[in-house]
């Protein structure tokens, strides 16, 4: 407001001094007129209008030079403005981080007044506890004065007792000590021994009694069906038209449905409908869920065929998953790993010596938590122990070794409890058996598989030939899948065409029959087509 002040000042002084001069001018030409002799009428009125004109440019030039000062004027009161409020907004911080610290200084000092007051009371319960542990060690140490005078007194009482016994008796101390520990020694030899050999009797006929009993309770309880297991699916059709679509132009619908999914399609005189063919069940029924939306979709070409294999293989997973979950659903057990529950649900396809293996593993489950519920064991750790110890089956393809051994690492990997992992490495006695949940899980292993009609020997050698074939054909570098196929007479080969060339084909092909020769038992002959295939795609756009 000042400066407002000050150029207003500066403004009309201005404007004054514009005035002084113009009327300056006009004294200095009048006073020049008034000098010569009587001035004419023109003349003043020429005069006049000079000093008027001189005065209108002076009024003009302080007119403007007023109206800058109002604008400068205006100018510095808004920057007067703005710093003003400017500098209450800095001050309004200040003071607001002013009393935050304020706020924050006097709470630390409350902090450390409070602190130092527990520091004292601390301080003082430790000189308290020093002082009474002072006095308790003197007491100890009084109290062990003591303890060794009557010691001393206790040791000449006993010496003096000793020597009279001594002359009354006629032997020395380590003499009558002899003689008294040799005959107590002989008479309880005698009575152990003949309490041993009527406890060995007696356990050994109870031990007899209840295991007869606990593995009849078991069985009899425990009622499953007889196997019945089959390499051949039925897929029915909604017409014999179908056939013709499902072969496709001169047989390639059907070349590529057995090369992509390795199952034999057999179509035959039957009405409305086809068969599946495979050792493999896992191979075999995605291959049928992959025919059954084949038909339904009605879409039968190479490219379909590829996504729907893709889909059912995804489905079957999901089966396995589901069916590995109803089983501890079943027996009552929680907290599995969900690998372990995977692996569990994929032995749904597997069988041995005929027999399905995921529900040999429940019946197992079954039998040994009904043996441990009789022996007052924990029934849920032997239950789980039988249900994983054929767990390794499920890899036995993919990774070289026992499946006892395998299935025991798997279970380690998971974080089973040692004892599982032990019932399952130890259930072939490949590693000596130590706890009574192994001994259990071998009982219920052995009365499943043994039980009448629950194994059938010839289909499982027929499976592990079909299962070496691709071994040995899979063992080869550059071949990416392999597919046993027409019962084993037939093995097909697919190799990558980035690594394989014809010639190499011709090798691999040539090498895998004559380690088949060498390695397998089989009738008749095998053929082996090794199959080299490369595709171009483009897109039109």
């Amino acid at each position: 407001m000042n400066t407002v002040v000050i150029v207003l000042a500066v403004a009309v002084v201005l404007l004054a001094l514009v005035s002084v001069a113009a009327l300056v001018i006009v004294v200095r030409r009048t006073g020049g007129l008034l000098s010569s002799a009587s001035p004419s009428p023109e003349q003043l009125s020429a005069v006049t209008a000079e000093v008027d004109e001189e005065l209108e440019r002076a009024r003009r030039e302080a007119e403007e030079i007023r109206i800058k000062a109002e604008k400068d004027a205006e100018e510095i009161l808004k920057k007067s403005d703005s710093l003003a409020e400017s500098a209450a907004a800095m001050r309004k911080d200040v003071e607001e981080e002013a009393r935050v610290l304020k706020t924050e200084l006097k709470d630390l000092r409350t902090d450390l007044e409070r602190r130092e007051g527990r520091l004292a009371e601390r301080e003082q319960r430790l000189d308290e506890e020093a002082r009474r542990q002072a006095d308790r060690a003197r007491k100890l140490a009084e109290t062990e004065t003591e303890l060794a005078d009557r010691r001393e007194e206790l040791d000449r009482a006993a010496e003096r007792r000793r020597e009279i016994l001594e002359r009354v008796a006629g032997l020395t101390a380590g003499q009558a000590k002899g003689e008294l520990v040799r005959e107590i020694e002989n008479q309880a030899k005698r009575e152990a021994a003949l309490i041993v050999r009527e406890i060995e009797s007696e356990a050994r006929k109870e031990g007899e009694k209840r295991a007869c009993k606990i593995v009849t309770l078991a069985v009899q309880r425990v009622a499953t069906e007889q196997t019945a297991e089959s390499v051949v699916s039925v897929l029915h059709l909604p017409g014999d038209e179908m056939k013709g679509r499902i072969i496709g132009r001169e047989g390639r619908n059907i070349r590529a449905f057995e090369s992509t999914t390795g199952v034999n399609l057999i179509i035959d005189d039957t009405p409305e409908a086809v068969l599946l063919s495979c050792f493999d069940p896992v191979r075999r029924e995605t291959a049928r869920l992959t025919l059954e939306k084949l038909v339904l979709d009605g879409r039968i070409h190479p490219q379909r065929i590829e996504e729907a294999h893709e889909r059912s293989k995804a489905e079957v997973l999901d089966l396995c998953v589901r069916a590995g979950e109803d089983a501890l659903v079943e027996l009552g057990i929680t907290e599995m790993h969900p690998e372990l529950v995977t692996l569990l649900g994929q032995l749904r396809y597997r069988t041995s010596y005929g027999q399905n293996v995921l529900k040999h593993l429940i019946e197992s489950a079954h039998l040994a938590g009904i043996m441990a519920s009789e022996l007052r064991l924990d029934r849920d750790l032997v239950k789980r122990c039988a249900l994983l110890h054929d767990i390794g089956k499920a890899l036995t393809h993919e990774v070289e070794g026992s499946h006892a051994l395998i299935g025991a690492e798997i279970a380690r990997r998971y974080g089973e409890h040692e004892d599982v992992v032990h019932a399952i490495e130890a259930h072939h006695n490949e590693v000596e058996v130590r706890t009574v949940e192994a001994v259990l899980t071998q009982a219920a292993d052995a009365i499943s598989g043994g039980r009448p009609g629950a194994r059938r020997e010839s289909l499982e050698a027929y499976v592990k030939r079909l299962e070496r074939l691709e071994e040995i054909a899979q063992s080869y570098e550059g071949v990416d899948k392999v597919f046993a196929m027409q019962a084993g007479r037939e093995i097909r080969v697919m190799v990558r065409p980035d690594a394989v060339d014809d010639i190499q084909a011709q090798v691999i092909a040539r090498d895998v029959a004559k380690q088949v020769e060498e390695e397998l038992t089989y009738p008749g002959q095998i053929r082996i087509n090794v199959v080299r295939e490369s595709r171009a795609t483009e897109f039109a756009r």
